[in-house]
């Protein structure tokens, strides 16, 4: 459904034999192996449901993503895959297609080579957490503003401000590459 009505003749299919996908510098397993290594993907991450849900999430969009199991399309039903396992859990979806595709990229390297999902974890963790920041403010009718905004109005230094939100020390988020902040409508 995700590619539909742009490559109707591999929608909705895995890799067929003699289909390979190369990806930045990495060269997607041979097709036969794509069945057996989503099992094994989805038995580890039904295996581990005690543990924490981004360590969860992490593993398997970087084994998703590492197998590539379709010709096209990948990125976008990774990423929905990682939205209904988190709704399934009880937790808002998230967005990290537009997060520093640097970042990004160093986590699967950091998968190929140690076979470890430490930078997705941060990644997915700052995504819930921007998620839930842009949520409340929305759902509690705060004022939203840019950070820019907000510094000059309380004369305080911008880059501190981003920093403080990059760090998620603050309750900003970023909304269209944008980074915002919810204020209450009595401070504003």
């Amino acid at each position: 459904m995700l590619i539909a009505n742009i490559r109707e003749d591999i929608a909705g299919r895995f890799r067929n034999n003699g289909e390979w996908v190369m990806v930045t510098n990495h060269i997607a397993p041979d097709s036969k192996e794509i069945v057996e290594r989503l099992e094994k993907m989805l038995s580890g991450y039904n295996a581990n449901s005690s543990d924490n849900i981004i360590k969860r999430i992490a593993l398997l969009h970087l084994t998703f993503e590492h197998t590539h199991p379709f010709v096209d399309g990948n990125g976008r039903i990774g990423r929905v895959i990682n939205n209904y396992l988190l709704i399934r859990e009880g937790f808002v979806p998230v967005n990290i297609k537009f997060i520093d595709r640097k970042i990004y990229y160093e986590a699967f390297k950091e998968f190929d080579e140690k076979g470890t999902a430490k930078i997705m974890e941060e990644i997915l963790g700052k995504a819930l957490t921007n998620s839930y920041y842009k949520r409340l403010a929305y759902l509690e009718g705060a004022h939203i503003m840019t950070l820019a905004e907000y510094a000059k109005k309380n004369k305080i230094s911008h880059s501190n401000l981003i920093n403080k939100a990059n760090r998620q020390t603050i309750e900003a988020f970023l909304e269209k590459g944008v980074w915002k902040i919810g204020v209450s409508k009595n401070k504003s």
